[in-house]
């Protein structure tokens, strides 16, 4: 410990200021509400940021020639613990499981406590291959075992813990931490109907990444079949053969709005707010930062039916598991949304805030 401060080593993302995913807009709130006795280093891809900035919002950034993404993310996280282990920082906060087929050999290393988001169970998703599968779940099955406190972002993932490693977990510390939604805003911006005409009727309202996890073949069948209900999709189209299948499937719908990746904040929040409805399609992972941030925005939500949306929304929702399921539920409940919404706003209100979010990992430190 360098004076009174804790020195906490923030390995794991692409870095910060965040232009990316969940755990780059986790680190970039959790920055705002740093306790005067913590001390942030965070780890950045050199790759992904033409101006290196030496520090952000008071947290030293160290940059690392290496992606932060895919197979390259193994020694990424893997050269941040030993920089931290070198430079012998006070606590390692490593979020998600990619270099932790490393932690054996760092643990007899690393004097410090280690705290692990294992985030949503990578290896489950069906994206990767037998091979990639089994070493993320060999990484995470390390994490869980030398770690000192796991952090699950939903009760479905700490319950998984609980169960799949009854006989590591016992005398661990396992904390339930989601994230935060209040980020977000409602926007007011009439010049962007010049741009997004269709906008001007009432639409539903989709922002992920195109996966076959996140079941946009389902929700684009749904909207395919309910020609007078428009839907706005944002997501990366281009990325997958799955993306490109199905933009090519169901790009001349009149009713069906496929955009590429919107990374502007006051563009993509004004989508979200003035839409009428919002479609989450996520069945793999546990608390999706996309789903905090519409019910942040008082969205009605109809949500994939899961465990870790259930428990996100407090099963207060709208569940759904087919295309058909979408239609009846649109057909037959549009004079539950207004209600929903309501109840979407106070979860997150009393759940998803960031200051809360920000004292439960000030907490552990």
């Amino acid at each position: 410990m360098l004076g009174n401060k804790k020195r906490i080593y923030i390995i794991g993302t692409v870095g910060v200021p965040a232009c990316y995913g969940g755990f780059e807009s986790l680190v970039d709130n959790l920055l705002d509400y740093t306790p005067a006795d913590v001390e942030y280093t965070v780890f950045c891809s050199a790759k992904k940021y033409e101006a290196r900035l030496e520090s952000y919002k008071g947290a030293r950034l160290v940059y690392l020639d290496r992606d932060a993404n895919g197979k390259d993310s193994i020694l990424y996280d893997y050269e941040s613990m030993k920089i931290a282990v070198r430079e012998k920082a006070d606590i390692m906060l490593i979020l998600g499981v990619s270099g932790c087929m490393f932690l054996p050999r760092i643990r007899r290393a690393f004097k410090g406590k280690i705290i692990t988001n294992i985030d949503g169970l990578e290896w489950k998703r069906d994206k990767w291959k037998f091979y990639a599968k089994w070493l993320l779940h060999y990484s995470e099955r390390q994490a869980v075992r030398y770690s000192d406190i796991i952090i699950g972002d939903n009760k479905g993932i700490t319950d998984y813990v609980q169960s799949a490693y009854a006989g590591i977990v016992a005398k661990k510390r396992i904390e339930l931490i989601a994230y935060g939604g209040d980020q977000v805003s409602r926007v007011e911006d009439d010049s962007l109907y010049e741009t997004y005409p269709f906008c001007r009727e009432p639409y539903a309202c989709t922002v992920c990444r195109i996966e076959p996890e996140n079941n946009v073949h389902l929700i684009l069948e749904a909207f395919a079949r309910m020609p007078e209900t428009h839907l706005v999709i944002v997501g990366n189209w281009e990325k997958s053969e799955y993306g490109h299948v199905l933009k090519e499937k169901y790009a001349g719908a009149p009713n069906l709005h496929l955009l590429d990746p919107i990374y502007e904040p006051h563009t993509i929040n004004w989508l979200r707010s003035n839409a009428s409805l919002y479609i989450h399609g996520h069945s793999a992972g546990g608390t999706n930062p996309s789903l905090v941030e519409a019910m942040s925005l008082g969205l009605p939500i109809l949500a994939f039916d899961c465990v870790y949306n259930r428990a996100t929304t407090e099963e207060k929702a709208l569940y759904w598991k087919a295309g058909d399921d979408i239609v009846k539920l649109i057909q037959n409940h549009s004079a539950d949304f207004e209600k929903i919404g309501d109840e979407m706003a106070e979860s997150a209100k009393r759940l998803y805030t960031w200051e809360r979010i920000a004292g439960q990992y000030n907490a552990l430190y």
